[in-house]
């Protein structure tokens, strides 16, 4: 089976590019991002220009693993937990 270079589903930060390119290479996302904020950090190039360029470039991995995005915000939503009331004439805890 022939690798490509898609975004990441499974580890999203921003758009899943740099943890693309990290499973793509086999490497952990985490070392592709220090590498990324230590370039941007030295000035090297233009690698904000760069994330964006690639962001746009490399495609979109359609497979259906789930991943950040579809796990956090699926189909089903969870009630809101209402706030307690608080008596704002109570300050004795300052």
């Amino acid at each position: 089976m022939k690798k490509k270079l898609t975004k990441s589903n499974s580890n999203v930060i921003l758009t899943g590019t740099l943890a693309g390119i990290a499973e793509y290479f086999n490497i952990d996302p985490t070392i592709v991002r220090i590498i990324y904020v230590f370039i941007s950090l030295m000035g090297i190039g233009a690698p904000v220009f760069l994330y964006i360029v690639l962001a746009l470039i490399i495609p979109a991995n359609r497979s259906k693993r789930g991943g950040y995005y579809r796990s956090n915000h699926g189909s089903k939503q969870r009630q809101r937990k209402e706030a307690e009331k608080v008596d704002e004439d109570d300050w004795s805890d300052f």
